[in-house]
């Protein structure tokens, strides 16, 4: 936990913002049956905060709850959260914590409901010129909503909403809305937020 790493040197060309080099990686939600994940190509020198964006994104989340990084050893999130043991996320990438392929760190949003998602790194390799990145590959299930008590409390959620003899069938469907589908996975609209991923990610915490 005391370790500290050097930060790896950029991957892009120069006097572009256009990544050289690319990480591949999925992005799962830990304790769902079956995976909630998506599968996302990022620049290989993207901090730690911008990739943030990327998941609250791509995976549909609000950025209303703290969060942190977990490798075998350190900690990373926001300074301004003053977490106890953290460094700072802008100051590591993703290729610097992560670089081979099989790679592993944990992305933990909301420490109250405690959504943990694993990041695996499919694939290093050059970027695509034709491709704007980040960009969402793939991906299945949609996800789960804000503040429904983690991962065990979605599937209680779930199995009271399709019992509809369940006492809290009706107060449920009404504080879910009418929109919510668990198996709808819209890449095409991932893919639109992400061009502009600070229009969508504010500092609501």
């Amino acid at each position: 936990m005391t370790k500290k790493r050097s930060i790896g040197k950029s991957k892009r060309a120069k006097g572009t913002s256009r990544p050289q080099q690319v990480h591949e990686i999925k992005i799962t939600l830990k304790g769902s049956k079956p995976a909630i994940w998506r599968r996302v190509a990022v620049a290989s020198d993207i901090p730690l905060n911008e990739l943030h964006k990327v998941i609250q994104i791509v995976m549909g989340w609000y950025n209303s709850h703290l969060h942190q990084f977990i490798t075998r050893e350190q900690y990373w999130s926001d300074p301004q959260f003053k977490l106890e043991d953290t460094e700072n996320e802008r100051k590591a990438t993703l290729m610097e914590l992560a670089p081979n392929v099989g790679d592993k760190l944990v992305y933990e949003y909301d420490f109250g409901d405690g959504w943990e998602h694993e990041i695996k790194v499919m694939k290093v390799e050059p970027a695509d010129e034709n491709v704007d990145y980040p960009v969402c590959l793939a991906g299945k299930l949609a996800c789960p909503p804000e503040d429904c008590g983690g991962i065990w409390g979605y599937y209680d959620m779930l199995d009271t909403i399709a019992d509809a003899k369940h006492p809290e069938h009706e107060d449920m469907l009404e504080w879910l809305g009418d929109d919510f589908d668990p198996e709808k996975f819209d890449i095409d609209s991932i893919n639109v937020r992400l061009r502009n991923p600070d229009s969508h990610i504010m500092d609501t915490w």
